[in-house]
């Protein structure tokens, strides 16, 4: 049995993508129908190049209350986009990074809060596994982090501290993605939030401290009656953007000096060039040197201090 529904009651979410089906929760499902329907996308979509990906919004058409079943005839307009993980619609980008198995590695933290900065979105940073370290040494990451511009979220899923102020802040946003490197606890952070979620989660592998992958695709969970979260798989090194110009808004710490007394420079990349004006006097600088270097196919190890 079919049963064709007018448009406005045929709206959901794609909370996941399976092989070449979406799996969409209807935002009110008909009487009788399962709020979470397996779907095929309309032939004309793929015709028009019009991709679909999880978080965007869709209507839905021919839907099988029997079955589960569902064909996406139209997205809507996305008010975001996340290219890496690919998400739609994201109101909050939840960077996640180890202070222990793996260690902390400025490097790769700063590449992950670069590539979370394009989105243009507010950014979260969580410190994950504080268990492992002392008091003293929590303080000093934290510190260092906040001279980055970021007020991290101290966080264990062994002991518990900080779970329940990580959920009233995802609580707070209608769709947060978790991401970050391989290995950092995103799968453990998501089933302290959710314990019915039970998702598989690794320990860190080898000498090299790199995690193992355990989340393989990109899936929505509900946290509350109005907000997702997104759980990612793990990578451990983000591309930097292309354009130099637009690297040096990408870090906070920059960004606020050039917010008050912009520089009088307009193609300025703030390297300490006379006249420039800019203070080279912040730790992530020779970050910001290393990777505009990067950019321009100049050999300089990306690291910080």
């Amino acid at each position: 049995m079919v049963v064709e529904i007018h448009p406005s009651g045929g709206l959901g979410i794609v909370v996941a993508l399976q092989a070449n089906y979406l799996e969409v929760v209807l935002d009110q499902a008909p009487g009788g129908c399962p709020s979470r329907l397996l779907c095929t996308r309309r032939t004309r979509l793929s015709h028009r190049g019009a991709a679909v990906h999880v978080g965007d919004r869709v209507r839905l058409e021919a839907i099988d209350p029997l079955q589960a079943r569902a064909v996406v005839a139209d997205v809507e307009p996305r008010r975001s986009w996340l290219s890496r993980p690919p998400v739609a619609n994201v109101s909050l980008v939840a960077v996640a990074l180890a202070v222990e198995q793996p260690g902390f590695d400025p490097d790769q933290a700063s590449r992950f809060l670069l590539t979370a900065e394009r989105t243009g979105l507010e950014v979260l940073v969580l410190l994950t596994k504080t268990d492992l370290i002392s008091t003293e040494e929590q303080s000093r990451i934290k510190s260092r982090l906040q001279g980055w511009g970021y007020e991290p979220l101290l966080l264990s899923s062994c002991s518990g501290d900080g779970i329940t102020a990580l959920r009233d802040r995802l609580a707070s946003s209608s769709l947060s993605v978790l991401c970050g490197p391989s290995g950092v606890g995103k799968s453990s952070l998501l089933n302290q939030l959710m314990p019915h979620l039970s998702l598989r989660t690794a320990a860190v592998s080898g000498k090299l401290q790199r995690g193992r992958h355990t989340t393989r695709h990109v899936e929505l969970f509900p946290l509350g009656a109005s907000a997702r979260v997104a759980d990612t798989p793990g990578f451990n090194r983000p591309d930097l953007p292309d354009d130099p110009r637009e690297l040096a808004m990408l870090f906070p710490e920059l960004r606020d000096q050039l917010s008050p007394w912009p520089c009088r420079f307009r193609d300025c990349l703030h390297r300490g060039e006379p006249g420039c004006g800019v203070s080279t006097d912040w730790e992530r600088y020779g970050l910001y040197q290393a990777a505009l270097d990067e950019q321009a196919g100049i050999s300089r190890p990306f690291r910080g201090g």
